[in-house]
């Protein structure tokens, strides 16, 4: 089942199902009044069945996205592969031998990515800093976690980041990650049973620049160096999530160091089991 979130024609936010190129939007009652509700039930996917549903809405480019987030805080975890642990010596002498270290360590990489707030859906635009000038997208599968931590599901990620800031100084971490816009969910989340076998979960990443592919490469989840249940496990030492949580589980596509978004730019992310993610690059004043 996907689930997620929309404005309707009258503009109320809604919790709809995806089903065959139809949104159809659920009755959400008192007991589950939001997505973070059902997300929370003990069985979601039920929880969402048991609503009663209104008159679909079909899908087309007036489609009002969210991102299918409430309260929850996002996280990320980095250098989970390889590709990423060889980007990050690559973009920081100075830091080389940190991120050689954590690919390597017990205790991986894991830090506060956005809050909800700073979260784009699909369509939406997603932005990069002014001050930086080697800017990336970073696909990465997305677990969605129940307040008890359990994984319910999977959604699309991007975890934008400003390379050469991080690489500068990896104390800058939190301003090369943590800003406006910085961080993309959707179009849905997929609620599983059971989750699929990682080398079903494929990534993909295109980039469009003035309608001509200027990026496009992919990877699978089975390309990780950590499993799902050990990044979470670690995320919740001494951490409460009473909401639930995104984790992003990080990125094993990283462009080279010739190559940084534009603004105008339009980055595709594909989760295989799950979908695409679209949204256009922008900079500047924040509207």
């Amino acid at each position: 089942m996907n689930i997620t979130k929309c404005i309707d024609s009258s503009g109320q936010t809604r919790v709809a199902v995806v089903e065959d190129d139809r949104l159809i939007p659920l009755q959400t009652t008192a007991e589950l009044p939001t997505l973070s509700a059902i997300l929370a039930s003990e069985n979601p996917k039920a929880a969402a069945e048991s609503l009663a549903r209104d008159e679909p809405i079909a899908i087309d480019d007036s489609t009002r996205w969210l991102p299918p987030i409430d309260q929850q805080e996002v996280w990320a975890a980095g250098v989970t592969y390889k590709r990423s642990q060889t980007a990050r010596m690559e973009e920081s002498e100075a830091a080389a031998s940190c991120y050689d270290q954590v690919y390597n360590a017990d205790r991986p990489e894991i830090f506060f990515k956005a809050t909800p707030s700073r979260v784009s859906g699909h369509g939406q635009p997603l932005r990069i800093r002014v001050d930086a000038k080697w800017n990336v997208p970073e696909p990465e599968i997305t677990l969605v976690l129940s307040p008890s931590l359990k994984i319910v599901g999977l959604t699309v990620g991007n975890d934008m980041s400003s390379r050469d800031i991080e690489g500068e100084n990896p104390l800058y971490l939190p301003q090369a990650k943590c800003y406006d816009q910085c961080a993309g969910l959707g179009p849905w989340i997929t609620l599983f049973d059971e989750l699929p076998s990682v080398d079903a979960i494929t990534v993909d990443l295109k980039i469009l620049r003035g309608g001509d592919v200027v990026f496009d490469q992919s990877t699978s989840a089975a390309e990780m160096a950590r499993k799902f249940d050990d990044l979470v496990q670690w995320l919740g030492r001494d951490n409460t999530m009473a909401d639930g949580a995104f984790l992003m589980t990080g990125t094993g596509i990283v462009p080279t160091s010739d190559f940084t978004l534009h603004p105008d730019d339009v980055v595709n992310i594909t989760i295989g089991c799950v979908g695409t993610l679209s949204n256009r690059i922008v900079q500047g004043p924040t509207s």
